[in-house]
């Protein structure tokens, strides 16, 4: 699934009953969710977080501004926050298998809407500025509302979308893309603001001035001062004193986890932290993460104690936990905190239990079927191959192989998440179609909508089988893999996890064909039919000698 977030800003924040009606229509958008809606009075302004699969999100980010346009008035707006519109900025932000190319198109997509419908001037800045002067979202914001009636009389202030024409009422829009920005706050036990600022101007990317031996400013020829760099890119950090926990804090910002994450910043503090003989007691991470950032840092913490990152993917994040301290001031919820874990549905068959699971495979409800049961086949594959890759690391004997089995561990792992997620989207997909057939028919123009509809439709539900089956032969092919150099008290195993592969792919096969006869696109049927018996002779034939060689072993 693709995610991303939508961080939209409404020049309101003390009016609960306009951020209420707002909230109404981000909520009545389905596939979204509404994470936080964060107002702040003195600024009077409010910065909603909305997450969701990317066409959703725009919808819902449009009927957000479309309603803000509504009900807020700029000519009689005031609060201690830059700002030009009723929506001010709305930025979106990659979450999980979205580039940042994605999210310009998504601010495109959104910003041509706005310009066209509700007449708002929209300017895009950051990865989705227009000319590079509009990277900074300073300078498209610079004289703030009072400055567009000018602004609109000046050509190179033309908008990218909407009108060049003053709205008295809404103002102008900003819209971007942008990396996901990380609140990281690392704690010191002392009380001392002075101490923690210190190694702020270390670590943040601005740096300090630069100071000779006798701690003298440096200047260069002109008589300027000179800067030193910080260590740390993408990194934004202040010292300061938290009443609440009676000590001194470094609040961090990153800008891009992915160039600077979180936990090479901390362990870089602590260093420094104790050359001046402070110690950290802990960090806190603000708001909400994606999955990527905080299993990217439990995987390093992993690798530094020397075990395998092959484990469920929530132990990995408890690594992460503990070892950053994530639990010095608050409680750290998975759930709450970590995106990917907060926007999904309670109610997915992956949060079933194996007996809730069986009960309504049971029953007269065509879904879940085999579909399901083919991907849940395929999770079972990749887990036990994990199993069996975990009980050869770091156990003596193996040890020419560690690398191998720890990289092994971990590939199974990623199999088991890949395949739990289609058991789901398996029966999804099968009541997309049955929705699709429910479709009105009263008229020509009704019929071609409802036949199209179906085919397209159809063709999912062909499509995600068609990748359980791709993902068991991955399974298969990790199974033969595991089964040569697996500890050989566990062979077993890795001989139920390829009959257990060999079962996923023949089982997602029948779900591929059962739909075929329903597709009017030849090419399709040929291509998926062809690929489809490929890939189903491939994991038989492995799965089939994986079992033939353990039988002649154990």
């Amino acid at each position: 699934m693709q995610i991303v977030e939508c961080v939209p800003n409404f020049s309101e924040g003390k009016d609960q009953k306009i951020l209420n009606d707002i909230s109404a229509v981000i909520k009545a958008v389905k596939g979204v969710s509404l994470l936080d809606v964060d107002p702040g009075a003195d600024t009077n302004r409010t910065v909603f977080t909305i997450v969701g699969e990317p066409d959703f999100v725009v919808e819902a980010a449009f009927q957000a501004i479309k309603k803000a346009s509504e009900l807020i008035d700029m000519s009689k707006h005031s609060g201690a926050h830059p700002r030009m519109g009723a929506t001010d900025v709305c930025p979106f932000v990659p979450v999980a298998n979205m580039t940042m190319d994605d999210c310009v198109k998504l601010a495109h997509k959104l910003g041509k809407r706005v310009g066209k419908e509700l007449d708002i001037p929209v300017y895009l800045y950051e990865y989705a500025a227009s000319k590079p002067e509009w990277n900074n979202l300073a300078e498209v914001r610079k004289g703030e509302y009072e400055a567009l009636p000018q602004k609109m009389e000046d050509p190179n202030w033309k908008p990218d979308y909407g009108p060049q024409q003053f709205n008295t009422k809404s103002g102008a829009t900003a819209i971007s893309a942008r990396e996901f920005l990380i609140a990281y706050n690392i704690n010191l036990n002392t009380r001392d603001k002075k101490k923690a600022h210190d190694i702020a101007l270390d670590i943040r990317e601005r740096g300090r001035f630069a100071r000779d031996e006798n701690n003298k400013l440096i200047k260069d020829k002109n008589g300027n001062k000179v800067k030193k760099t910080g260590l740390f890119k993408n990194c934004k950090a202040i010292g300061w004193f938290i009443d609440d926990f009676n000590r001194a804090q470094i609040s961090i910002n990153l800008t891009n986890y992915n160039i600077t994450p979180a936990h090479v910043v901390l362990d870089k503090v602590r260093e420094l932290a104790l050359a001046k003989g402070l110690q950290v007691t802990g960090s806190e991470l603000v708001g909400l993460l994606p999955k990527a950032a905080i299993l990217g840092s439990g995987k390093y913490y992993l690798e530094k104690m020397g075990e395998s990152a092959g484990i469920p993917e929530r132990m990995i994040i408890e690594t992460a936990v503990q070892s950053m301290g994530l639990e010095d001031v608050a409680e750290f919820d998975i759930d709450k905190k970590v995106i990917e874990y907060a926007i999904r549905n309670k109610d997915d068959l992956v949060n079933n239990t194996l007996t809730g699971f069986c009960d309504e495979l049971s029953t007269d409800s065509p879904a879940p079927g085999g579909g399901s049961v083919a991907a849940l086949c395929s999770a079972m594959s990749g887990a036990l191959s994990a199993m069996v890759s975990n009980l050869t690391f770091n156990k003596k004997g193996y040890e020419k192989i560690w690398d191998e089995a720890k990289e092994l561990s971990e590939f199974g792992q990623n199999i088991k998440e890949r395949s739990l997620i289609a058991i789901d989207s398996d029966t999804q997909a099968f009541y997309n179609m049955i929705n699709a057939t429910r479709l009105p028919k009263k008229t020509d123009e009704d019929k071609n909508n409802r036949n199209v509809a179906i085919q397209e439709a159809t063709k999912r539900a062909i499509l995600v089988p068609l990748e359980t089956l791709e993902i068991a032969l991955e399974a298969a092919e990790l199974a033969a893999k595991v089964a040569k150099i697996g500890n050989t008290n566990a062979l077993s195993d890795a001989g139920v996890a390829a009959i257990t592969a060999n079962a996923a792919a023949k089982s997602a096969y029948l779900n591929v064909k059962i739909n075929m006869s329903s597709i009017e696109d030849e090419t399709f049927k040929f291509d998926i039919l062809t690929k489809s018996d490929e890939l189903l002779e491939k994991t038989n034939n492995i799965a089939l000698q994986v079992e033939k060689d353990i039988k002649g072993i154990i």
